[in-house]
């Protein structure tokens, strides 16, 4: 699937996000712990590169612990500080704040000194749409001080919130980038979540994940489709599978594979297929087969 997605407001929000970074000490960049490598947005890591930096890993509860972990220690690895957060519940969102005094120490320290520790720490935080900045934030906050929708592009303008311990949050709109290659990135933002499924053929989708999960998490196609021969099969083919087993029929026995499409992306994106990690630490990107027939060419007579 070739998935492009890029509204007016998002090139204009990265007008404003590169005019704004050199007033804000830090940036916080959401990353879903599902896909850490389409999830991060080269065109921020650019803007970035130059101002103190946290990784944070979201919808921890969705995305394999163990993997989690390691990507935990790959972004160290890379000089990054990071740790993952579960917005939900609010486990490890707290963390912000010991991580805050250690990336910036040497700033505190000065201002400290200059007697202008009472000025609030300014945070810019960044990451793709419905990565859940805004609950990040209204959990941080105590209240809802952003607008939080399971659903990318709902933040639409930067907004300033205060914490109560004396930090600012600069909320910002959810950014993509023009050209989502390769295919596999555009997919993966897609079942993820990152994309308006208005503009999606969701049953092309729903294949094209149906296909990968066969590979990430064999024993839960296996259940969810009825039968465990699935390595040879197509993503279409898992899909019609896993449509019949779930008994989604049309009138004469047909399969109604629009509508497993739908579900298998609802539950996947609802942990419903259990904890699964999209992209290891040792994610490489791959071709990705086209699993519907083009439409033939006819020599005009």
């Amino acid at each position: 699937m070739n998935i492009q997605w890029y509204p007016g407001h998002m090139a204009k929000s990265i007008r404003e996000l590169s005019e704004r970074i050199a007033k804000v000490d830090a940036a916080v960049e959401l990353v879903d712990a599902r896909i850490p490598v389409s999830g991060r947005n080269p065109v921020l890591a650019e803007l970035l590169k130059n101002k103190p930096h946290i990784v944070i890993l979201t919808k921890a509860d969705l995305a394999d612990a163990e993997q989690t972990k390691r990507w935990i220690a790959t972004f160290r690895e890379q000089g990054l500080y990071a740790f993952s957060c579960n917005s939900k519940s609010g486990e490890g969102c707290n963390r912000l704040h010991s991580e805050i005094q250690t990336v910036l120490r040497e700033k505190i320290e000065r201002r400290n000194a200059r007697g202008l520790g009472a000025l609030a720490i300014k945070l810019m935080v960044v990451g793709i749409p419905n990565v859940g900045k805004s609950s990040f934030i209204n959990r941080l906050s105590g209240k809802k001080a952003a607008r939080a929708e399971d659903r990318p592009g709902v933040t639409r303008t930067s907004t300033w919130i205060r914490l109560r311990d004396g930090i600012d949050l600069l909320d910002t709109p959810g950014l993509l980038w023009p050209k989502l290659d390769p295919p596999q990135a555009g997919m993966h933002l897609a079942v993820t979540g990152a994309v308006r499924d208005e503009i999606l053929d969701t049953t092309e989708l729903a294949a094209e994940l149906a296909g990968e999960l066969v590979t990430i998490a064999p024993k839960t196609m296996a259940e969810k489709c009825g039968t465990d021969a699935l390595a040879e099969k197509t993503g279409l083919q898992v899909l019609e599978l896993f449509s019949k087993k779930r008994g989604f029929l049309l009138r004469g026995g047909v399969i109604d594979i629009e509508r497993g499409a739908k579900i298998l992306l609802d539950e996947y994106r609802g942990g419903k297929f259990g904890r699964i990690t999209l992209e290891p630490t040792d994610f490489t990107y791959r071709v990705i087969e086209p699993q519907f027939p083009e439409e033939p060419d006819y020599d005009e007579e």
